[in-house]
């Protein structure tokens, strides 16, 4: 139903607006005493062969949510009852800031692909944490990042602010240096300044009672020798594993009105090139750490398929906008039967 009726109409109207509309909705249906609870049981897959551990945590299934879609954590308790084993919020940054100028998201239906250019919009990170306050069962990711008038020299100290507010809220943290749409931020993906934040981070981290997993999100248009390289500051960082990978800067053979759209790409023409980077970082690094994979997820051949790469879990958003909320409980089924 969602693919024949419900896209095609939402597909008539503004993308931003559309994500904004669908929020309200699922919140609303959820004001609906049993809505929550019926939703979850329909949805979700449970198996033994689904569960997994990784960097310490336990996941019900490997199945997330990637960060944009629930910018302000507003949603993650509504979404995780689509299936999902986790919840990443974010990118959040220290202080709220509005994002580039609209319009700034675009469709790529030809394509099923998404152009963005958001800018980290989002309300600062003490509202996430005000709303995370109210999480009691949802895995939960918290994706960092600096404001764009943070330069990149005092970009540390922002990271460190969303690290300390975040930390007793969420269960992981994602280092987001890999964002095309902050100006100068994916310098920070150089040895020298990714050395100093992970260090730094995982120095903080270190002083707390118990730690939290850091995972550092990297491009997909990284070469071979700066892949080398991540792999080598992860090491030398003990950083606990990798999200591969954000959006794209490329525009290779798309056909969309939109292609030639600044911002980063998600979506379809992500799936290979994204998977491609698992497999290098997975071969080279001789699974020396964790990896999340996400883009082009829109079916579950490709969660298997970048399983087999050498992820540990799966992410999607981009796919969760072409292919439903039916998609998670998909891929679950799919990889029961198949693992």
């Amino acid at each position: 139903m969602y693919k024949n009726l419900i896209k095609p109409f939402l597909f008539l109207f503004d993308p931003e607006w559309v994500h904004y509309f669908v929020f309200r909705m699922i919140r609303w249906v959820h004001w609906v005493p049993g809505i929550g609870i019926s939703l979850r049981t329909y949805f979700t897959v449970s198996h033994p062969s689904l569960e997994r551990e990784v960097f310490g945590l336990h996941f019900k299934n490997p199945i997330g949510l990637a960060a944009g879609f629930d910018k302000d954590a507003k949603l993650f308790k509504e979404l995780s009852n689509f299936g999902f084993g986790f919840i990443e919020i974010g990118t959040v940054t220290p202080k709220p800031q509005g994002g580039n100028p609209k319009k700034r998201l675009f469709r790529l239906p030809k394509d099923e692909g998404l152009i963005n250019r958001m800018g980290f919009n989002n309300e600062g990170v003490e509202a996430a944490v005000q709303r995370l306050k109210q999480n009691k069962k949802v895995l939960i990711g918290g994706n960092i990042g600096k404001n764009k008038t943070t330069p990149n020299e005092s970009a540390v100290e922002d990271y460190l602010i969303c690290f300390d507010a975040l930390f007793d809220h969420v269960d992981y943290f994602v280092v987001n240096v890999s964002s095309p749409n902050t100006p100068n931020l994916r310098a920070l993906q150089d040895r020298e300044p990714l050395t100093k934040l992970l260090k730094t981070l995982q120095d903080n981290n270190s002083q707390r009672n118990t730690r939290k997993p850091i995972l550092l999100k990297i491009a997909p248009d990284l070469n071979k020798e700066q892949l080398n390289d991540i792999i080598q500051i992860v090491k030398d960082t003990k950083t606990d594993g990798v999200i591969a990978t954000n959006t794209t800067l490329r525009r290779d053979g798309l056909q969309s009105h939109h292609k030639n759209e600044s911002g980063g790409l998600s979506g379809k023409p992500l799936t290979n090139s994204s998977t491609e980077v698992i497999r290098y970082l997975s071969r080279e690094s001789h699974n020396a750490f964790p990896i999340i994979g996400v883009g082009g997820v829109h079916t579950p051949e490709d969660v298997l398929e970048k399983l087999q790469a050498g992820a540990s879990l799966v992410q999607l958003y981009t796919g969760f906008v072409y292919e439903g909320p039916g998609v998670v409980k998909r891929m679950n089924t799919f990889l029961k039967k198949s693992i």
